[in-house]
């Protein structure tokens, strides 16, 4: 695998990265929330819409023969680039959150009972907490939780102790949204397997920052975003192993997902399509696959290497900040920096770094139960891509600074 790419060519790739405020450049650091997309997506979304756009599997013409093959080819792209062992183990729908949330409804309700455990983390993202809580409170189960220490590592030990022969289903995110620790899944996903657990992964944060592949995590479901990969919005990918999909029932009904239907009775088609009800986001798949094939020619290790380095560097340069103070410091993180500095809200900190063109995230960031693990009410966050470069980082600590002189 490639261990380097050419980081100014890359940047030229985004169209918006090319665009200034004032005269600045745009600093882009909010990758953790949502990626921004090379025109080599734009442009297979827009020629798929001028050029190719039909509905798929209804349509006898050759228009929409084409289109579906196209998105037919998307999901076998994704399967082979997670790693899967065939492309029906992977269910097109609309983001992480409706993948968990089919997860809990077409899983954990048939098969998640009364007395039954579930754990999470202590600092999971509320898309995969609430829908836990929500079917602990309609099964009658009991919700479990993994506490992490000071630097936001998760305490295997405990882990372990929670394991029982009651526990169903262990839900955790293969990297903190929050403060860019990345678990340990694999050991996590055996651990679990142990006492007959299943194990979903929320790979939001994992996916497009280094390889992930399924099989060999050995985890039962792993789900994410499209438009954290560098792909469009409204699109994402929930995995799972074949035969619990060919057992669990349809998240939802209508047309495309139905195998014969009478006015007494509806069988349903086999997976993927059993899950995938009405008309898919097409543009969005083949938006999709476009991002796939950008990511897979700058290669999955020389990618991790170039976020390694940047946040090498990001941490280094943010605590020689008086004041500055990091929330997350695990010895294995991906590229997050989640900081408060001093009196200064997280709120002030973006808005004073918004005028410089530097964007951040400022809040809780969907995870209020990390917060309050870290006794704070929110934090800064600053978050890298394949785009983000040191002057990038530069920049970040000039504007920090900035924001310093204007609060004394």
């Amino acid at each position: 695998m490639k261990t380097t790419f050419d980081i100014a060519a890359v940047k030229a790739d985004f169209p918006v990265l090319q665009t200034q405020v004032q005269g600045k450049p745009l600093v882009y650091l909010d990758h953790a929330a949502t990626a921004q997309k090379p025109a080599a997506v734009i442009d297979a979304m827009t020629d798929f819409y001028r050029t190719g756009y039909a509905t798929i599997h209804r349509g006898v013409y050759s228009l929409s023969q084409e289109s579906t093959a196209r998105f037919d080819e998307v999901r076998a792209q994704i399967a082979s680039f997670l790693g899967a062992k065939r492309p029906a183990q992977i269910i097109f729908v609309r983001g992480t959150t409706e993948a968990i949330n089919l997860v809990a409804y077409s899983y954990g309700r048939p098969f998640i009972k009364a007395g039954d455990e579930i754990i999470v983390s202590e600092i999971e993202h509320h898309a995969n907490l609430v829908p836990w809580q929500q079917l602990c409170l309609e099964k009658g189960c009991v919700l479990r939780m993994i506490p992490v220490d000071d630097a936001g590592v998760l305490d295997i030990s405990a882990y372990e102790s929670l394991l029982s022969e009651k526990t169903a289903l262990v839900a955790i995110g293969h990297v903190s949204n929050a403060l860019g620790t990345i678990h340990p899944v694999k050991d996590i996903v055996r651990l679990a397997h142990g006492v007959g657990a299943k194990v979903l992964i929320d790979g939001a944060q994992g996916v497009g920052h280094f390889d992930v592949n399924v099989s060999e995590l050995d985890c039962d479901f792993y789900c994410f975003s499209g438009h954290k990969l560098y792909g469009p919005t409204g699109i994402g990918v929930l995995y799972a192993k074949y035969e619990l999909l060919d057992k669990m029932v349809p998240y939802q009904t209508g047309g495309d997902m139905i195998e014969f239907v009478t006015f007494e009775k509806t069988t349903f088609a086999k997976p993927p399509e059993k899950f995938e009800a009405g008309t898919p986001a097409i543009a969005e798949v083949i938006g999709l696959g476009a991002a796939i094939t950008y990511l897979r020619a700058l290669g999955s290790d020389a990618i991790a290497a170039h976020e390694h380095a940047l946040l090498a560097y990001a941490t280094k340069s943010v605590l020689n900040i008086a004041g500055l103070r990091i929330i997350g410091t695990a010895p294995s993180k991906s590229g997050v920096i989640s900081f408060v500095l001093e009196d200064i809200h997280p709120h002030d900190i973006g808005t004073i770094l918004d005028s410089e063109n530097i964007a951040i995230r400022a809040g809780h960031h969907c995870s209020q139960t990390t917060m309050k693990r870290f006794g704070v009410p929110a934090t800064a966050r600053a978050s890298f891509g394949v785009y983000t470069d040191y002057e990038d980082i530069d920049r970040l600590i000039a504007g920090i600074k900035r924001v310093k002189e204007i609060f004394s």
